[in-house]
């Protein structure tokens, strides 16, 4: 009998707030404007980012 593979994830890096954001907004742009190639989509993506409120840069201290 063959064994069979188990998956093991590892822990990994944390995601940081700029790439959960990116992997969340790219989806919903993609859904939005399925017209859009990769490279706009993410320009848009990228855009709505320097506004977010979850932009470290855009929240007061």
């Amino acid at each position: 009998m063959a064994k069979e593979k188990t998956a093991k994830k590892s822990p990994g890096k944390k995601l940081s707030p700029y790439n959960k954001s990116m992997k969340s907004e790219l989806s919903k742009v993609k859904a939005e404007h399925p017209e859009l190639n990769h490279k706009e989509a993410f320009k848009m993506v990228v855009q709505r980012w320097a506004a977010a409120s979850e932009n470290p840069k855009n929240q007061t201290s």
